[in-house]
């Protein structure tokens, strides 16, 4: 069904009902007021007839009494009249028709059934007579009928022409989805620029918009696929040249160059192996994948266990500087990114300190954010060299990495609301990573 007919339906559905509620509450009090004007009219005959009756020549006291035309009484026509003695007696009557006398005895309105037909009734008393005068309720009923169509067919008529407006209306005022469906119908498949659409209600501004971001979010998500399509296949195009040359090299050769030439193959394809994970583990975390696996892990766990998977063998390298007081709150990120973005940064800082040099890690709290400090003790970074640091397979001509380290952790801190901040000293870099802690 569409969205046009289900708004017809519902709203013409409610104005209907409120319509003929109100035309049946119309109705109903037009009828009330019509049957107290057709009582109204029995009561003014019946005092016409008294002030006639007193102008006429005496009437006989008994008998079959006498008649009268409706004429001669000034009675309207379908009505008949009426004139009794206080006994009982009819003394005057406008009519032959029913046989049957009208009932007398009940002062005011009276509904009496005549030769089998209901009429409706009304006695006076005026001097020893009484007057009544009667009208059929067929007739009343008829009359009734026909005023009440004449009264219905007005108010039907405009029900069905504000029908007719209100689909006109709402067609009207769904043009706009219709524009903005035109504008995506004549669109490219390539075409990920905003939707400009003139004259768009302020209702449906937020759908222009959300529809607008989401063409944002898919450009972002081909042009992320693109560079990390374009960045893989510069960068490993390097490590597999080197292997293929390193096997080539060691079937033509014996001895140790053959084993030198099979051990930088192995250096080769670690390096490959390490830069394809970080490559898979920049796009997950540039992505919308979730890494929320349940685990929670303090600052001190996170610290422990990214100098356990840090440099492999170099890890007692690393030292670990405690205070005494540290909130044990869980961080409020996923572990797997807090310990990641923490070991790449070890990583970092093992590879630029010489020999066997030590690399501190500090942790800090203040207030519900935890905060780690690496420093390594190697040459530093130029001033203009620290904005591209985080940049990707960005590399100074002292690195031995693939460049995707840094590039890891500042997408890490951009996606789990943290902060990096680098500072290069003589003796060395100097690199604070803080991450949120949960509420206690």
């Amino acid at each position: 069904m569409s969205l046009r007919l289900r708004l017809s339906l519902t709203l013409g559905a409610a104005f209907a009902l409120i319509w003929a509620l109100a035309a049946a509450w119309m109705l109903s009090d037009l009828r009330n007021q019509m049957m107290f004007s057709l009582d109204q009219r029995l009561v003014a005959s019946a005092r016409m007839v008294a002030g006639l009756l007193e102008q006429l020549p005496t009437l006989p006291s008994k008998g079959e009494g006498t008649h009268f035309s409706a004429e001669q009484l000034n009675i309207p026509g379908g009505m008949a009249c009426q004139v009794s003695s206080l006994r009982g007696e009819i003394l005057a009557r406008s009519h032959n028709n029913p046989e049957q006398a009208l009932e007398a005895e009940k002062m005011g309105f009276h509904d009496q059934m005549i030769d089998g037909a209901p009429w409706r009734s009304f006695t006076l008393a005026r001097g020893d007579v009484r007057i009544t005068t009667a009208d059929r309720q067929i007739e009343r009923e008829a009359l009734n009928m026909s005023i009440l169509l004449a009264a219905s067919v007005p108010v039907g008529v405009a029900l069905l022409g504000c029908l007719c407006l209100l689909w006109l209306g709402i067609g009207q005022g769904l043009a706009p989805l219709n524009r903005l469906r035109e504008a995506l119908m004549r669109r490219n498949a390539d075409s990920l620029e905003p939707l400009q659409i003139q004259s768009f209600p302020s209702e449906l501004k937020p759908l222009l918009d959300t529809q607008n971001q989401l063409f944002q979010r898919i450009g972002k998500t081909i042009e992320r696929e693109r560079r990390l399509t374009g960045d893989a296949a510069h960068e490993l195009r390097s490590p597999l040249t080197a292997i293929k040359t390193h096997l080539q090299v060691a079937r033509m050769t014996e001895g140790s160059a053959r084993d030198q030439s099979l051990a930088r193959a192995e250096e080769g394809a670690d390096r490959l192996h390490r830069t394809l994970e970080q490559l898979l583990l920049l796009a997950r975390v540039e992505g919308s994948l979730s890494f929320d696996d349940g685990v929670q892990c303090s600052a001190e766990q996170v610290a422990k266990l990214a100098i356990q998977d840090a440099a492999g063998g170099e890890r007692q390298r690393i030292k670990l500087h405690v205070p005494n007081v540290l909130s044990a709150a869980p961080l409020q990120m996923p572990a797997v990114l807090s310990i990641a973005a923490l070991r790449n940064l070890l990583d970092n800082a093992l590879r630029h300190t010489p020999g066997d040099g030590a690399v501190d890690l500090s942790l800090e709290t203040t207030g519900n954010r935890v905060r780690f400090v690496v420093r390594d003790h190697g040459p530093g970074i130029a001033a203009d060299d620290l904005q591209h640091l985080t940049q990707r397979f960005w590399r100074n001509g002292q690195s031995t990495g693939c460049g995707l380290g840094l590039a890891i952790v500042q997408a890490i801190v951009q996606r789990c609301a943290c902060t990096l901040h680098f500072d290069s000293r003589p003796d060395g870099l100097r690199v604070e990573l803080t991450m949120p802690l949960q509420p206690v």
